[in-house]
Formats: C-alpha cells, structure tokens, sequence
C-alpha cells in the first residue's frame, strides 16, 4: 500500500505528463473497444441480415447462389419455383408462414421484388427487429410500391411519386413499363440489410407489369393490355424466384427441409439462412480482423509512449531514485515503485477507454442505426472485452519492466553523484 500510494503521488508531481500519458492509453483503448463492438455488431448484423425464417427455399442450386441471389439481390435465379408447388408447401400443415420472393425487374438500378402481406409481418432482421415505416404504410393496391430508404434517399422520393419500373436487371434498361406506373405508397425505416436497396410490390403488379410480354417484349396494338384492363386479369402468377418459410415448431424444420430436397415433381433447394449467412461471413469477414489489428497497434502505440514517457524521466528522477535508497528502500522497492506506475497509468487508462467508449456509444448508435444500420446493443463488457483489456494491463505492467530493471542496476552512489 506505501507503494502504491507513492507512485500516485510521484504520477501527481508530474501530472501534465501523466495526464497526456492516460489520455493517450484512453483513445487508444477506447478505439480498440469501439472496433471490437462494432465489429461484433457488424457480424451479427451480417449473420442476422435475415433472422425468424427457419428455411429458404428456391430451385436446386448451391446454397450460397441461392442466399446470394435471394436475399442479397446478387446474381439472378437460372430458374423458378412453380406457384402450384409453392402452394402445396405453405399449405402444409406444420408450415406456419412463407414470404414469397419475385424477382427480375429493376428500377433505376435498384432491384424490385414481387411478395406480399406476409413479408412485412414475418420479415426479421438483426434477431427480432422487424420492418418498420418512416413514411407511409404497405402496398394496398395493385401499383402500390414501398421503397426501401436507401432507394428513397438516394433518388429522393417521397410518398406519393410516381416510378416506373424497367424490364430486366441493370441501371440502364430500354424495356420499361411506362403503361404502368407504380405509386410510392410506404418507406421503410434503416436496416442495414438489402432490403434498404429494394423496392417493394406485390405479386398480382409483378404479374400485371408482364402480362402482355412475351419472350422479353411487349405485345403491340390490340394485344397490348392497358393498366386499367389488367385489373379485370387473372394475376396469379406462374412461377416465383424462392420463398422463406417458417415452421410451427422448430423440431419440424429439418423434416421438411429433408422433405423439400427430396421432392419430386421438381428440383428444389432448402436451406437454414443462418447456416449460410455464417458461412458467408467466413469468406467476407476478413476485413473485420484487419481493423482489429490496426487497433491493436494503435494500443500498442499508446504503450509505447507511456514506456517512452517513463524512460525520459529516469534521468531526472535519479536523485529521488538515490533518496529513496538512502531512506532504507531496498532496490525491489523501486522496481516495484515503477511498474506499480506503469500499472496505474494504463490502469488510468484503461478505465478512461472504457467512459470513452460508452460515451461515444451514447452519442452516436442512432446515427449507426440511421445511417449504417449497425445496431450496437448498450450493454456490460462482455468476458472477450474484458480479457482484451487484462491483456492491455498485462502489456503495460511488462513494459514497466523495462525502466525498473535499469532503475533497479542504478547504484546509491550513482545516484548521489553531481555530474556536470
């Protein structure tokens, strides 16, 4: 305790080095906590882009191709689901809900997608965060779209505009549906998710946007359907892109799954989505470390300079080191004197990394949210953070190590001595 109570008022004396010394050991520490919790919100969030559906299922393929093309919007479906097998599999008896997806149209780069009703009561993200509107509500009506905000902010729409959709993928498109135009009835809040990149319609507008085409062209003249007239049509369609489903009970999902693969009317494809999106993130998650690492190097950055900072004073603290002597410590009293400093410097440290970061917390995960859709749960240091932050102290009590051990071969009268 006299050691300890030494050392905090040595650090007092010089306090103005000290205190950029803690400051610097804060930002450092508070970095690497807010890379380490971030990244950690950013793989849940990846791992959780779709969460509640105990299946997605579409047509044989590998089940990265069918995450990809499905929920990612990547790539598209080298075929369909028929509609008749759809219905034959939401119809089953231990199938609680299924969220049908069309896709295949674009609008002004930006993927559209064919669902209904269901998608907006079942659709989860992020664990349990449901789609939510900063504007509007649902699609209704037949040319109802609802547009996901990264679509709405980037083409500055609002509720109420007019948009027409093109035929086919890609930013530019010679195919469009000027003859039936959609109106911008809901925007969806941020997610962080590809449905910030969608635009939303209904299956019956999928079908009424194609039913006078064919083969990738529209019929002319008399065979062309008005959007008025296609109201009167049967809007059932033939086909859709893959669907998600979600069981009554968990037990029965790998029943069906199994039931699914080996169905055979036609080739189809079930998967788990948090199977797949876990081994995507093997394959896209190296950026995450490499931030990490950085951090790391900058704590150790900060470590440096508190180890700088005490070796430049040694040669000023000789005599208090000679003082100390004279008075009866013995040379592991003052070994211990500093790294008993070391200690309380980036102990100092560490607890200012830890304000920072929950202050930096505080003030900007709405802004993640709003603007990232990075949802950083407020919670306690979870066992991970607290191992990284003993390894700091452990780190910094070794660097200590060094200026003891030169004080510690320092003679009394090394110290006494006046050297001009």
């Amino acid at each position: 305790m006299p050691i300890l109570r030494l050392a905090l008022r040595s650090l007092w004396n010089r306090r103005v080095t000290a205190t950029l010394t803690v400051a610097a050991i804060a930002t450092s520490v508070a970095l690497l906590l807010s890379v380490q919790m971030l990244r950690s919100a950013a793989r849940e969030g990846f791992t959780q882009t779709l969460s509640g559906a105990d299946l997605l299922v579409g047509a044989r393929t590998g089940p990265l191709n069918l995450l990809l093309y499905s929920i990612f919007r990547i790539g598209d479906a080298t075929t369909n689901v028929s509609w008749a097998t759809y219905l034959k599999i939401a119809h089953h008896r231990d199938v609680d809900w299924t969220i049908p997806i069309s896709l295949g149209d674009t609008h002004r780069g930006f993927r559209v997608l064919g669902t209904d009703g269901n998608y907006f009561l079942h659709y989860r993200f992020a664990g349990t965060q449901s789609l939510t509107f900063t504007a509007g509500g649902p699609f209704k009506t037949l040319y109802d779209a609802v547009l996901g905000s990264d679509v709405a902010r980037t083409l500055h729409y609002r509720v109420g505009d007019e948009i027409t959709l093109s035929h086919g993928l890609g930013a530019v498109s010679f195919a469009e549906h000027k003859d039936k135009p959609f109106k911008v009835v809901g925007i969806l809040a941020k997610t962080g998710t590809p449905v910030d990149n969608t635009v939303h319609v209904s299956l019956a507008g999928i079908s009424a946007m194609h039913i006078d085409w064919r083969s990738g062209i529209q019929a002319t003249g008399k065979y062309r359907i008005s959007a008025e007239e296609a109201r009167s049509k049967d809007l059932t369609p033939d086909s859709i892109t893959a669907f998600l489903v979600g069981m009554r009970s968990k037990v029965m999902t790998f029943t069906m799954q199994r039931a699914i693969n080996d169905y055979r009317e036609e080739p189809l494809l079930a998967v788990l989505p948090g199977v797949v999106l876990d081994q995507m993130w093997s394959l896209v998650g190296i950026a995450d470390t490499s931030l990490m690492i950085v951090a790391a190097f900058v704590v150790l950055a900060g470590l440096l300079g508190m180890l700088t900072s005490i070796l430049t004073s040694l040669n000023e603290r000789r005599r208090e080191m000679a003082v100390l002597r004279s008075v009866g410590a013995r040379p592991h009293h003052v070994f211990t004197l500093l790294v008993t400093e070391a200690a309380s410097l980036a102990l100092i440290g560490i607890l200012g990394g830890v304000c920072l970061t929950y202050l930096l917390l505080i003030g900007g995960r709405s802004v993640l949210a709003q603007k990232f859709g990075i949802y950083v749960p407020i919670t306690v240091l979870s066992p991970y953070d607290v191992a990284i932050l003993v390894g700091v102290l452990a780190a910094a009590v070794l660097m200590g190590f060094v200026p003891a051990a030169q004080a510690y071969r320092r003679t009394l009268s090394d110290g006494l001595q006046i050297r001009v």
